[in-house]
């Protein structure tokens, strides 16, 4: 069976460093597919019989640092501790940089400010070598690996730059004897080098904001809990709470596990967990969810699911997941990265050789092939579709939404029509009795039914004794109780023989229903019927059950066709029952009394039609058909199966939020687009109008930081989105 290993890289700076590693990764034996994310500074490697030790030696012989993720979920961006904490070297930098470029500002006023060369040069060179070290480092790692990146451009650049310079001075010196004062650039290779540091410190803080809802998530996770243990109230680490531990939370406290309330009453806030802004009342046999706030009352709860079993912690790692994908268009990204540092290379030394061969003006060739190593920095390719697909799916769950994976986002733009099952996810999936008929005069059918119901599961018997009880209507005990599969319970209540069930079953044992005389309005119904001394029987009563609509299911379904979303429903009830949900929903499109082995062929029918299918559903027989639509959309409130099977999960069970997800899915999509367009632009642009002398080096250094800044803001400006339900 395959295994997954995570691993946390650092020294990444631009899309060939992710690029490389993959491809270092991809060579260790039994590895199967590995993804690299540059804004998180993760990888995650799927295989067989993988080692942690060879992989992370895999990493360092490319030239970056690998290390295991700690026991807790790291959800902070790993970055190098000179971006993470010592924000003082880009300043620094920059101190020591404006005395080097203000006397270009005082060029534009016909002042003077020129600093002699000695104090240029002691101003430059701790810029280039102290501060600039890691560019050094990194590039020289990088062509030891035998290839190229982000630092290795910037390290050429503006070595070239500096080195120039010294030249000139030497040269001035030698010819001049002192008189006068050389164009140096030392100005050039600083400022690049600042503006980079800057960038990269910008970017950084920037890219901690993508993660902020994992960080919200798991900050939720509260430090102690209250067991009951030894016959005291204890107070424990959360983590050690074991399944079935009783825990006591008080007003105000955060619920430290997925229980069950066995005693109190509460409201509980899962704004965080499920979106749900109102308070959910809990009380007794309710569900409570880790992480959630207990409101105002005294809760004693059941352990249920604990550590990675929880709904908290799945859902993180769902986050998690959906975060350091990649979406397909990815992959174009990295085909160009895989080359594309060694063509700007070609092209800065075609540059160079240009404007020297040509015009004689060697300095120029070299300033301007600086220009074109520093603007062509990749940052801004390898950060535009992490940036975007973190802070879209961090958005969608902070709403509800859980994103399984970044292909999700890519299926979800090309959705244009959305099947919903019924029970459970257009209607409550809870029967209610709404109609009692009487056949004779006898008074206690309700209670001979409820009476014969108790010892049923089924949900048509539980609604039944609800509305009994409802109706202060008490049961006796029956006996000869039993389940005649898929028709219907019999038993002895009284004395009496008694048999409620289906209409098939009725028919079968002979009787003639008054099907034409009674209007059932598409409720399900049960037949109450008494076996006489003839081993005949008599009809006593009939039972119509309605599953009512959820409340915002009308809503759910015009916000999908205000979307130019077709909305088509799949249940395997009657067509009569089927029949009036559609009538209530304005639906035209449905198929009824389908099984659930033929789910999943009703959802290829529709694909036969062109439809790019997007199916929701929450239970077991959900899941083939949740499988085979193009996106699948499952309810949490759903079965496992159901959850697992699908790409996207709805934290409520509130059908609007179909549409809210697809809308997220296609905003976050669209913004990975607009990301590489831009990241495109500026480089298609940039290194032509660098090599044609448009561009000096500190022009190319703010564009390149820019360029990078200005990816990841694009992204976050998913993090304004809302729900509309």
């Amino acid at each position: 069976m395959s295994e997954q290993i995570q691993l946390n890289i650092s020294g990444m700076s631009c899309a060939s460093c992710v690029g490389r590693i993959e491809k270092a990764l991809a060579k260790v034996a039994g590895v199967e597919q590995v993804n690299v994310n540059l804004a998180t500074e993760t990888a995650a490697i799927s295989g067989l019989a993988l080692s942690p030790e060879v992989l992370m030696a895999a990493v360092e012989k490319a030239g970056y640092q690998a290390s295991l993720p700690q026991e807790k979920p790291v959800v902070e961006v790993a970055q190098p501790a000179f971006y993470q904490q010592e924000w003082w070297p880009v300043v620094a930098s920059i101190v020591l940089t404006l005395p080097l470029v203000l006397p270009m500002i005082g060029m534009l006023f016909w002042l003077d400010w020129m600093l002699p060369s000695f104090w240029q040069w002691l101003l430059a060179t701790p810029v280039q070598f102290y501060f600039g070290a890691r560019f050094y480092k990194a590039g020289w790692a990088a062509l030891k690996a035998g290839s190229g990146n982000m630092d290795l451009l910037v390290a050429i650049g503006t070595s070239a730059a500096y080195g120039l310079s010294l030249y000139l001075w030497w040269d001035f010196a030698a010819q001049h004897a002192g008189h006068g004062a050389p164009h140096l650039y030392f100005e050039s290779s600083s400022a690049v080098l600042s503006l980079v540091l800057l960038g990269k410190y910008l970017e950084h803080r920037a890219k901690k904001r993508t993660t902020d809802a994992l960080r919200a998530l798991e900050n939720l996770k509260p430090a102690v809990a209250t067991v009951w243990q030894n016959g005291l109230w204890l107070e424990v680490k959360a983590e050690a709470v074991q399944q079935g531990d009783l825990v006591l939370v008080k007003p105000g406290e955060r619920i430290p596990v997925d229980a069950v309330v066995e005693q109190g009453q509460s409201h509980v806030d899962e704004a965080l967990i499920s979106g749900e802004s109102v308070p959910v009342s809990k009380t007794l046999a309710d569900k409570v969810t880790g992480g959630s706030v207990n409101l105002d009352g005294v809760l004693q709860i059941r352990a249920s699911a604990v550590g990675a079993e929880s709904t908290l912690s799945r859902i993180i790692q769902l986050v998690e997941q959906a975060q350091g994908a990649k979406a397909p268009v990815q992959a174009l990204v990295d085909k160009i990265s895989a080359v594309f540092v060694p063509v700007v290379l070609l092209i800065a030394l075609a540059t160079l050789l240009g404007w020297g061969l040509l015009t004689e003006d060697w300095v120029t060739g070299i300033l301007n092939a600086v220009a074109v190593l520093v603007i062509a920095c990749p940052c801004a390719l390898g950060l535009a579709t992490p940036a975007a697909i973190m802070a879209g799916t961090g958005s969608a769950a902070r709403s509800g939404i859980l994103i399984k994976d970044a292909i999700a986002l890519e299926q979800a733009k090309a959705v244009n029509l959305v099947v919903f099952d019924k029970t459970g996810t257009l209607t409550q999936g809870k029967p209610v009795l709404q109609q009692v008929s009487r056949f004779t005069d006898e008074a206690d059918t309700l209670q001979w039914a409820a009476s014969l119901q108790q010892n049923s599961e089924h949900p048509l018997a539980k609604a039944l004794l609800a509305y009994a009880a409802s109706h202060q209507v008490a049961t006796v005990e029956a006996t000869e109780f039993r389940v005649v599969a898929g028709k219907g319970v019999q038993g002895k209540v009284q004395g009496r023989s008694l048999v409620l069930g289906s209409s098939h079953w009725m028919q079968q044992l002979g009787l003639d229903l008054p099907l034409g005389q009674i209007k059932t309005g598409g409720a399900s119904v049960s037949w109450l019927a008494e076996q006489q001394a003839d081993e005949s029987y008599q009809l006593l009563a009939l039972f119509c059950f309605t599953d009512e609509l959820k409340a915002d299911a009308v809503q759910a379904v015009k916000l999908l066709q205000q979307q130019a979303i077709a909305v088509a429903m799949l249940t395997g009830d009657s067509k009569e029952s089927a029949a009036l949900i559609a009538q209530q929903l304005g639906l035209t499109d449905w198929k009824a009394e389908v099984l659930p082995g033929e789910k999943a062929a009703a959802i290829a029918s529709w694909q036969q039609q062109g439809y790019q299918v997007a199916m929701v559903g929450d239970g077991i027989n959900d899941a083939p058909a949740l499988a085979q639509a193009n996106l699948g959309i499952a309810m949490a409130s759903g079965t496992e199966v159901a959850v697992s099977a699908s790409a996207m999960t709805l934290m409520r069970s509130k059908p609007s939020l179909v549409s809210a997800a697809l809308q997220i899915a296609r905003l976050s999509y669209r913004k990975i687009q607009q990301n590489l367009f831009w990241a495109f632009i500026f480089n298609v642009i940039g290194i032509p109008l660098a090599a044609l002398g448009y561009l000096n080096p500190v022009i190319a250094g703010a564009a390149m930081a820019s360029s990078s800044l200005f990816v990841i803001s694009n992204a976050l400006l998913l993090q304004r989105w809302k729900a509309q339900e």
